[in-house]
């Protein structure tokens, strides 16, 4: 097993884990709510911090997959030559978007929300943790870049 599909195994287990979660936590909000008359204080701000972090790994499990919503009109019409040098061009993008906006963005908004002592209401949980999740998907989004554009570089030789 490569490197690449550890991480893509790692990757499916833990946004199904996050996702599980996820349901179960709105199943319980609307148990307690609905039928117990007692909404929970806890479910709703965990719900919305279990869908920025399976949003956003989901992002780069599926960047990964190359499975991600794309327009490529431009992709289609062009030869199979020019298609790679646009999937390395677009790739360079994300990988430069990856590394600035996720992995540098992500890793100051976590770092001075830990430094600010910044928790949630709710759960009294640092937001540094749920920001956390910006810098660990531009990595592996950088990852997958790199993969996708080292195969298109090799496949032009």
């Amino acid at each position: 097993m490569t490197i690449r599909e550890k991480i893509d195994r790692v990757l499916e287990y833990v946004v199904v884990f996050l996702m599980t979660i996820l349901v179960i936590d709105v199943l319980w909000q609307v148990i307690s709510r609905y039928l117990l008359s007692s909404p929970s204080s806890f479910t709703d701000e965990l719900a919305g911090f279990l869908l920025i972090w399976v949003g956003v790994l989901g992002a780069a499990y599926v960047h990964g997959k190359q499975e991600h919503l794309a327009i490529d009109l431009l992709l289609q019409r062009s030869s199979p030559e020019r298609q790679q040098i646009l999937i390395i061009i677009i790739n360079a993008i994300i990988l430069l978007f990856a590394i600035f906006v996720f992995v540098v963005g992500g890793l100051w908004l976590s770092i001075t929300r830990f430094q600010l002592n910044v928790v949630s209401s709710a759960l009294h949980l640092p937001l540094g943790y749920v920001y956390l999740v910006l810098p660990i998907s531009g990595l592996l989004m950088a990852y997958y870049s790199n993969e996708i554009i080292r195969k298109n570089i090799n496949q032009k030789k």
